[in-house]
């Protein structure tokens, strides 16, 4: 390790690149050269990415992913009792950011051993200068849940939150994720889908939540996806007459929501009383 690195078990939280190599930095060839242990959520893209940067790696490596992070943080902690550096890389991006790396950090910090990175790229931070939406207040929400009915509960949660937002989503679930949240955010609500950043295929789709949804049906994404929605605006959203109240409901049944589930949505998205809802429906 470099002289002015302090002597003893630590552990170094290593950013890895989004998908350009590119955006490798200095130091974290050095780590991954340096470090005695290497805990990596996959080994094999591990290996990848080392030949790619042309770096010898010396230390032993570990997997260590969500899943084998609780039985294997005591034996990394028992490393950097031994005096070892313990590198921690995920598949890209910074290690404990919706990434393995959390549990080792408090563990490490619990037995008292120092904790520092080799800071890199970050796609929520990343997705968020690229989307085209306010930046300066951000709220990361990670994954929404993976069942309907929980991703509606949260979502209406944060229906009223006027910070830009930030999710992850998987490309299988980016779908109905859209349309829950057009439904609940308001269809017209902008926001960005990002994908496959700094990677060949890069792609960013601007465009209000409705539209993101229907390009999403018609052009389902791949790929790893961040997804940036605009805050909520001051105030309540203008209250649109009964019947378009009634067409809402309507459109959100032809697209496969339940009755209950339309009207819930229509009206968590202009702030109505479920019951006025309803009762204009079976008027």
């Amino acid at each position: 390790m470099p002289d002015d690195e302090e002597a003893g078990g630590r552990v170094i939280l290593v950013g890895a690149p989004l998908g350009n190599t590119g955006d490798a930095s200095a130091r974290l060839r050095e780590v991954l050269a340096s470090a005695d242990v290497i805990a990596a959520e996959d080994t094999r893209r591990l290996g990848r990415l080392a030949r790619d940067l042309d770096v010898t790696v010396r230390g032993r490596i570990v997997s260590y992913f969500e899943g084998n992070d609780e039985r294997r943080t005591p034996e990394l902690v028992e490393a950097l009792r031994d005096g070892s550096v313990v590198a921690v890389v995920t598949d890209g991006g910074m290690p404990s950011v919706s990434d393995p790396g959390f549990r080792l950090v408090r563990a490490a910090l619990d037995a008292g051993f120092p904790v520092t990175s080799a800071p890199g790229p970050s796609a929520v931070t990343t997705a968020l200068a690229l989307s085209g939406l306010p930046s300066d207040r951000f709220v990361f929400e990670g994954f929404l849940p993976r069942s309907g009915s929980n991703r509606r509960s949260r979502l209406r949660e944060l229906a009223a939150e006027p910070r830009t937002l930030v999710f992850f989503e998987a490309p299988h679930r980016i779908g109905g994720a859209l349309e829950d949240l057009a439904a609940i955010f308001g269809a017209d609500r902008p926001a960005a889908l990002c994908r496959e950043l700094t990677k060949t295929y890069e792609e960013i789709r601007r465009d209000t939540l409705a539209e993101l949804a229907a390009n999403a049906a018609a052009d389902p994404p791949r790929g790893e996806i961040t997804l940036v929605v605009a805050g909520a605006p001051a105030g309540p959203p203008e209250r649109p007459g009964d019947d378009e109240l009634r067409a809402e409901v309507a459109r959100r049944e032809a697209a496969g929501a339940s009755r209950r589930d339309a009207i819930q949505s229509v009206a968590d998205a202009y702030q109505l009383r479920k019951r006025d809802v309803y009762a204009l429906i079976h008027h």
